[in-house]
């Protein structure tokens, strides 16, 4: 069915005007809302059955939205609001984004329309309509939603402005502003929507951590090894973990601090780690369990450098491999296990020898798996801190490791000061009945 015939059938059944009511839903379309819910979100927006129309949204609390609601009347604070270029149905449309609160709660928005939003602004947004974003609902604001500027404040517990640690950033956070080291940056040309373009990659770090980036419009501050401020940033995904994006909307500038990276790194339980779905910068500690195969002398591939199995690449096929040293070794601390991959570097350390030395054993051996063993002998049942990239995918958790270290705690002292503490609450216990018996 065509949209000029769901407007006609809207109309007769809803009694409105047929141009309003395909406006209204040319806009829902356009806004990327599925035909049976903007539909839907018209009927309840002039009144099912009824003969008059024009039925207003109800006014809503933050807090009371959800994605069932079709369209809202909504007041709050703008908390943050930055502008993105994306492309939609071909065409390049420069929309805002952020998060508006009021007393009750936080939601995030998409204004389609330059309504001159700035973070602190309290607005009342008639007409708002809500979709479902990400299990969530959200906001969007376009051509028939009503906005207007309120000069009463509202109390909220929450911060109007962007602010954030590395560490606070999740996959989807819009118009953010970090203070940041560039830690590693390179230019690069990739094959972009309007043909080559050069971009600015690499990480930043800051006190809590460290997150990939890509300037996809270079801004001459991002250098490596100086300081800078960005504001209205937003944060995608890559390879399983939070990338922070600049673009042309965003602000670069020059700052006079030093920030010590990592400093302040977050430390997690396995469990804890692998259930956010993935950290760039994250420390665990537990115990090798096991040396999985694929570990001690590999061969790679020349092309790709994909590990290769008996001379065969998956994509160049018959290749001469190139030797390499790596473990994939599984650690766990009681509430969850990851996978541990240590590079040519790590490798060499915990198998106590150079590649070269790895080539010999596996000669004199004449079998290459005995370099394996011997990690496994080396590692297995130690307990080890690790510090890396956390990736999660449908094929289990793997942590890319950085730093990979025995751990210093003595686990007997440990274990003794557990059961004293356990003593100590149970005498502490005793002793309250007593007292409460007497």
């Amino acid at each position: 069915m065509e949209l000029d015939d769901h407007a006609e059938d809207l109309a007769s059944d809803l009694g409105v005007d047929k141009e309003e009511v395909k406006s209204d839903l040319q806009n829902l379309v356009e806004y990327s809302v599925p035909i049976d819910e903007a539909t839907q979100s018209l009927r309840r927006k002039y009144g099912d059955g009824s003969s008059g129309g024009g039925g207003a949204p109800s006014s809503k609390n933050i807090g009371e939205i959800t994605p069932d609601d079709g369209n809202v009347t909504v007041t709050g604070i703008v908390l943050t609001a930055g502008k993105r270029s994306i492309r939609y149905q071909g065409s390049d449309h420069v929309i805002v984004e952020g998060e508006l609160a009021d007393e009750t709660g936080t939601i995030d928005y998409t204004a389609w329309e330059d309504f001159g939003l700035s973070a602190g602004d309290t607005i009342t947004a008639g007409n708002a309509g809500v979709r479902e974003w990400d299990g969530e609902p959200e906001l969007n604001l376009g051509e028939s939603t009503s906005l207007s500027f309120v000069d009463d404040p509202i109390e909220i517990d929450a911060t109007i402005g962007g602010n954030a640690t590395l560490a606070d950033l999740q996959t989807g956070d819009r118009a953010v502003s970090v203070e940041v080291d560039v830690v590693e940056c390179e230019r690069r040309t990739i094959d972009g929507r309007d043909g080559e373009t050069d971009i600015l990659s690499g990480v930043f770090g800051d006190e809590s951590g460290r997150l990939p980036f890509t300037n996809w419009d270079p801004a001459p501050e991002i250098e490596e090894g100086d300081p800078v401020r960005i504001e209205n940033a937003y944060v995608q995904e890559f390879r399983g973990v939070p990338e922070v994006n600049v673009s042309e909307f965003s602000t670069v500038s020059a700052i006079d601090r030093e920030i010590d990276v990592g400093a302040d790194t977050t430390s997690m339980d396995v469990g804890e780690a692998v259930h956010t779905g993935g950290i760039y910068d994250v420390e665990v500690a537990g115990n090798v369990i096991e040396v999985r195969d694929g570990s001690g002398l590999i061969q790679r591939c020349p092309e790709c450098y994909r590990v290769i199995q008996k001379g065969q690449c998956r994509t160049h096929g018959d290749v001469d491999g190139i030797d390499d040293l790596r473990v994939k070794a599984i650690l766990d601390d009681g509430t969850g296990s990851v996978t541990v991959v240590l590079d040519d570097e790590i490798t060499e350390d915990v198998y106590g020898g150079t590649l070269d030395d790895a080539l010999e054993q596996a000669r004199e051996a004449m079998d290459q798996s005995v370099v394996a063993d011997t990690i496994r002998d080396n590692i297995v049942g130690h307990e080890y801190t690790v510090r890396g990239h956390l990736s999660v995918d449908e094929y289990g958790a793997n942590l890319d490791a950085e730093q990979f270290g025995e751990s210093d705690d003595d686990p007997q002292a440990r274990a003794s000061a557990f059961l004293a503490d356990v003593d100590s609450r149970t005498d502490d216990g005793v002793a309250a009945d007593e007292e409460v018996d007497a």
